[in-house]
């Protein structure tokens, strides 16, 4: 029979600089709160799959990154899987510890995302952003996005991408551009994603950046690459996410009760080459896939945890999830319908912008939101009556799309 997987335990770090704690103390420090989160012992652990991106360009760490975090612990003999899939990769190793509990492989397994991506040469940080894109093809990547921005009447600024900034804020800069021009969507809509982000990340003591925005203060901001400006766009940063899944029978047989949180979908899919530009594009394919298997639609959701790498990702992305019609993420925002209070709040934990994005953590770090919110223990930041949580989660960059993305529904 078929088994449910469920979320019996989640935790977490506090995300920002972190240059003076190690790797494996990040990932020890998420993996004994989920643990401890679950009510059991490290020696319980039937799998670990854990999500690592940048640490072979910033400690040297390569090949067994997940066995030397977990022997640390005290952990070995179980398999331990390293993930490795841009953005989306603790969303992978998540997917793939559900995925390992509903086929009946396992009973309990770990899944855990952690990075470091501070570093005094700026260039190691830069370049584990630069290669989740086709590097055989670097100057195709950066004509293209030059075309974009040329076929919007705009000239684009390249110097400096990927080197100076992340070569993704050049795409999302792009991608902004092009939203303004198709639909009339302003710069002051977007600097409105990153002050509801930023509000909702005062409330959060895990946010790496808890301070109160307001749109002044976010056009007043330092210039990244226009339309965008420094609060528009995800900061680097180190942290560590990690959460304990069950099978239905080991969550009942260990009395994990009300405090267990249902896996109603978790979808991962890569990009593909449309058609034509009307195609339905991948984030849209996935949360219908999702919706679908949790048997529910974008209304019936409580609140969402999105890929806000910069503030036009979470405008766009409204759209793809179906919370509106394309056009209108400009609208939802100002409306308020995405903030704390309103009609599906977003990014309660800061989200991206102000939670801050450790690449390799970010996956798991939305679950351990989802999972608190659904629990009713997300504090000043709790939204009311919470009983459906989704995430989403993309990654690289192949053609005009993520090369990877998942989609999860949480069910209380």
């Amino acid at each position: 029979m078929k088994q449910q997987a469920i979320v019996a335990g989640a935790g977490m770090t506090r995300f920002g600089n972190h240059r003076d704690t190690g790797l494996k103390a990040l990932a020890g420090e998420a993996i004994q709160a989920a643990l401890a989160d679950a009510g059991i012992d490290a020696r319980q652990l039937q799998a670990a799959y854990m999500g690592n991106v940048a640490a072979s360009v910033i400690t040297g760490q390569v090949c067994v990154p997940g066995q030397m975090a977990l022997r640390e612990l005290g952990v070995g003999r179980i398999p331990v899987v390293n993930v490795e899939n841009a953005c989306a990769t603790a969303s992978t190793a998540f997917e793939q510890a559900c995925s390992m509990i509903t086929l009946g492989r396992y009973d309990i397994v770990l899944a855990c995302g952690y990075e470091k991506l501070y570093h005094e040469d700026k260039q190691r940080t830069f370049s584990a952003f630069t290669g989740a894109v086709d590097v055989e093809n670097m100057e195709g990547v950066l004509a293209d996005i030059q075309a974009r921005v040329k076929a919007v009447g705009m000239d684009a600024d390249l110097e400096g991408a990927g080197t100076k900034r992340s070569l993704f804020m050049d795409i999302y800069m792009a991608w902004a551009v092009e939203h303004m021009k198709r639909y009339g969507t302003t710069r002051e809509q977007f600097a409105a994603v990153s002050a509801k982000n930023a509000f909702h990340g005062s409330l959060n003591p895990r946010a790496q950046f808890q301070q109160a925005l307001t749109v002044e203060d976010v056009l007043a901001a330092r210039e990244i690459a226009w339309p965008l400006t420094l609060p528009m766009c995800s900061p680097v940063g180190d942290g560590a996410a990690a959460a304990v899944v069950m099978s239905e029978r080991m969550a009942r047989q260990l009395a994990i009760g009300d405090r267990g949180i249902r896996v109603a979908s978790s979808v991962l899919a890569s990009g593909w080459d449309y058609a034509s530009e009307e195609e339905a594009q991948l984030p849209a394919v996935v949360a219908k896939q999702a919706y679908e298997e949790a048997g529910i639609g974008p209304e019936d959701v409580s609140c969402i945890e999105l890929h806000d790498a910069s503030a036009p990702s979470e405008l766009i992305y409204y759209e793809h999830l179906g919370l509106c019609a394309p056009g209108e993420g400009g609208a939802l925002v100002e409306s308020g319908a995405t903030r704390l209070g309103g009609r599906i709040p977003v990014n309660t934990s800061g989200g991206l912008l102000r939670k801050g994005h450790p690449i390799g953590a970010t996956g798991i770090a939305q679950i351990v939101e989802l999972t608190e919110q659904l629990r009713g223990e997300s504090g000043k930041r709790q939204v009311e009556g919470a009983r459906i949580g989704l995430a989403e989660n993309g990654g690289g960059y192949i053609g005009r799309d993520a090369a990877a993305l998942a989609v999860t529904v949480l069910t209380k």
